[in-house]
């Protein structure tokens, strides 16, 4: 139980944002402390060496838009275990020790140093000597974007024998470690975690997503990869994400489970790496992407994203090649029946379009009125809203269909070209998603191969009047692996997702977003279903419960009954709101102070603002809204990152001037025209630091940095 020992200490230390003594003192002495207590009970196998860093410097990132970022004597501690003998190459893994303001930072990411040093405490102890080196980065500025990992990769001395490496973050309280990235290529690291990981969770449609920018974070994962040129395994805990980065995240709500299990995984995958003959020669293994994906956390089935073209273009085929042979036969009906299919298929997709643009009015609606994240709490309220809504239009549309375009037509034929409609759906998203490059595609391949199985093996029966027992059930025991899969799939992304619609900005209204992630998930779900709505006498009964819990729902949440957050002690749901106490003076090009406040600048960091807050703070309400001084950097507020795109409504409540003790000095001391137009401007700024000596005596002294910049 050692390691949550270490995790109970780290998190006592209080937050620990960079810069501050319980970051650069108290953290690093007790890490410090620990590593030489394992030091000194390690094995003769092994050698360990450690190493304060304080690097400076800076890089450009374009993540939220592009930035530049400088950093200046921030904190590293390295560790290297080898063997006694040495090492030439080596694995890193990764953590992060410093933390956002006001929380403990248990989950991101003290828990994630705990368990490292519990498995450096681990090897040091075995008899067993490794073939190559562990380098442990334990570092201390990840939370102000990435910029340890950058000092490490770039002017450490054993960074150039770093050959693979495991990031280990977080985006929620617990839970399990999802692997959410890997590479860039380097297939034979995910076959190093499908081999030695005991308790397997992985996803390649994670990493898309991720990837892809629509969630707005970033992990030192992006600096390893791409100043370092290394590639690696990105980890991170997803469960609970409600209190990720607020004071609730204290190492008493991650369960000792879900240490014990990352601690397993690591370990496994750590131990296989240090010991791999392919780590050495990694540059030969570099090229291929991997398409991955694990079964109900049993076990991750990985192969080569070639591989997986192939067998996509296969499937793809062969779907098409069933659908041509269906339409050609007879050969005299073959247009009568391409039309038929191409019929069914429009109404296939006119149904999907019309429930996913009906399900967003509903969601515009309610962000109208006020009631947005009426989910975020009680998220079968969502289900209930959303997924009802998506199901009853649906149903609708193909009623409607039923009732007045195919009047007279045979119940199973209908049942069957629907069913080959769907088909044909998926065999073109499989080959377009594929040829697109998506690792993805083999959700497609499941949606094409098993139900194109399950028609050939009872395709006696779609031919039979009625839906009868026996169809259904051999239906549905054909189209089981699909569908627990998705099921599966869909409880990972709204895991994932739910809870960053509370800090996702003021701009995005998040019941359009997941809406729109639920009618994509009944669309999917409903696709192989459509057809039992032709095969069946009526479903007027279905339609009508659907609406009337539809309606039920809606009208319980324009009444405002269901309250977004919760403040309940054993499971909270907190509202996310920044104040900052703040002084603004603003300059002309040559200097002048143009105009100047002081006031607390608030943010709420969800689509609802202070609307819930006003109530209770009669203070804090709509005539403080601060336009944006659309001449100024970042609308004239101080962001310490660009998100302002983000958060365009802001509130700003005047207060007195902040008089700190030691100002910083900002003096211009000259201004070059430069060629092509431009002006070079040369800074000096100096401020007063408090350095930390032994003992935690202080002594202070003054800093200066000297800024040039081209206009």
């Amino acid at each position: 139980m050692s390691y949550r020992g270490y995790l109970d200490n780290i998190t006592a230390i209080g937050p620990r944002t960079v810069g501050s003594p319980e970051n650069e003192v108290l953290a690093v002495n007790y890490l410090l402390e620990q590593i030489r207590g394992i030091e000194r009970e390690s094995t003769d196998a092994h050698k360990i060496s450690v190493d304060i860093q304080r690097p400076t410097g800076s890089f450009s990132i374009d993540f939220l838009g592009g930035f530049t970022s400088y950093y200046a004597n921030i904190t590293n501690v390295v560790v290297k275990l080898e063997p006694r003998d040495g090492a030439e190459h080596a694995v890193l893994s990764n953590c992060h020790f410093d933390s956002v303001p006001n929380t403990p930072g248990a989950s991101d990411d003290a828990v994630s140093c705990a368990v490292m040093l519990e498995i450096l405490n681990t090897l040091s102890k075995s008899s067993e000597a490794l073939q190559h080196a562990v380098i442990f980065l334990f570092n201390g500025a990840e939370e102000n974007i990435l910029q340890a990992s950058h000092g490490f990769i770039t002017q450490h001395e054993w960074a150039k024998s770093i050959r693979a490496f495991i990031n280990l973050e977080a985006a929620g309280v617990g839970g399990k470690e999802l692997v959410f990235q890997t590479g860039p290529e380097n297939p034979w690291l995910v076959q190093a975690y499908v081999v030695a990981a005991k308790h397997p969770f992985a996803s390649v449609v994670a990493q898309e997503i991720f990837q892809s920018g629509i969630i707005p974070a970033d992990t030192d994962f992006r600096i390893y990869r791409d100043f370092g040129n290394v590639p690696g395994i990105d980890l991170a805990f997803i469960e609970n994400g409600y209190i990720y980065h607020t004071e609730y995240d204290t190492s008493d709500r991650i369960l000792t489970d879900s240490i014990q299990r990352a601690g397993d995984n690591i370990l496994a995958v750590l131990k296989y790496l240090a010991t791999s003959e392919k780590l050495a020669k990694s540059f030969e293994y570099r090229h291929g992407n991997v398409v991955f994906f694990d079964i109900l956390g049993l076990f991750v089935l990985a192969y080569p994203a070639r591989v997986g073209t192939i067998m996509n273009y296969i499937t793809a085929a062969v779907a098409f090649f069933y659908l041509s042979k269906k339409v050609l036969q007879p050969k005299p009906r073959a247009i009568n029946n391409l039309k038929k299919l191409l019929t069914a298929f429009g109404i296939t997709l006119t149904s999907w379009v019309c429930t996913l643009v009906a399900v967003l009015m509903v969601a515009m609606f309610v962000s109208i009125i006020g009631r947005a994240l009426s989910w975020y709490t009680h998220f079968y309220v969502s289900v209930s809203l959303y997924g009802t809504a998506a199901a009853a239009k649906l149903i609708l549309v193909h009623m409607l269909a039923k009732k007045f375009f195919y009047k007279n037509v045979n119940e199973q034929y209908l049942g069957d070209v629907f069913f080959d409609a769907s088909l044909m759906i998926w065999s073109i998203a499989l080959a377009v998603m594929t040829q697109m490059g998506l690792c993805s595609a083999f959700i497609c391949t499941l949606w094409v191969a098993f139900p194109l199985l399950t028609k050939l093996m009872i395709h006696k029966e779609f031919s039979q009047k009625g839906a009868t027992i026996k169809f259904i059930v051999m239906y549905m025991l054909g189209m089981f692996v699909p569908y627990l899969y998705m099921l599966y799939l869909s409880w990972t992304v709204f895991e994932m997702f739910t809870p960053v619609m509370g800090r996702s900005g003021s701009e995005i209204p998040p019941d359009m977003v997941l809406a729109g992630f639920i009618v994509i998930f009944t669309m999917i779900l409903s696709s192989y279903f459509i057809n039992f709505i032709y095969l069946v006498k009526s479903t007027k009964t279905t339609l009508v419960t659907l609406t009337t819990v539809f309606v039920v729902t809606l009208i319980l949440v324009c009444s405002g009954i269901f309250f977004p957050y919760s403040s309940d002690a054993a499971n909270p749901k907190p509202k996310r709101v920044f104040l900052q106490h703040t002084s603004r003076r603003f300059h002309d090009l040559d200097g002048n102070v143009v105009k100047s406040d002081s006031g607390i600048w608030i943010n709420g960091f969800d689509y609802n603002g202070i609307s819930h807050i006003t109530p209770h703070v009669p203070e804090i309400n709509d005539t403080i809204r601060t336009p944006c001084e659309e001449q100024a950097p970042f609308c004239g507020l101080p962001w310490i990152l660009p998100v302002h795109f983000m958060f365009r409504k802001n509130w700003y409540l005047p207060a007195p001037e902040i008089l700190p003790r030691s100002p910083i000095q900002f003096k211009l001391l000259s201004k070059q025209q430069m060629p092509w137009n431009s002006v070079r401007l040369s800074f000096e700024v100096s401020e007063r630091c408090q350095e930390f000596l032994p003992r935690h005596t202080t002594e202070f002294c003054f800093i200066k940095y000297f800024i040039h910049c081209i206009l």
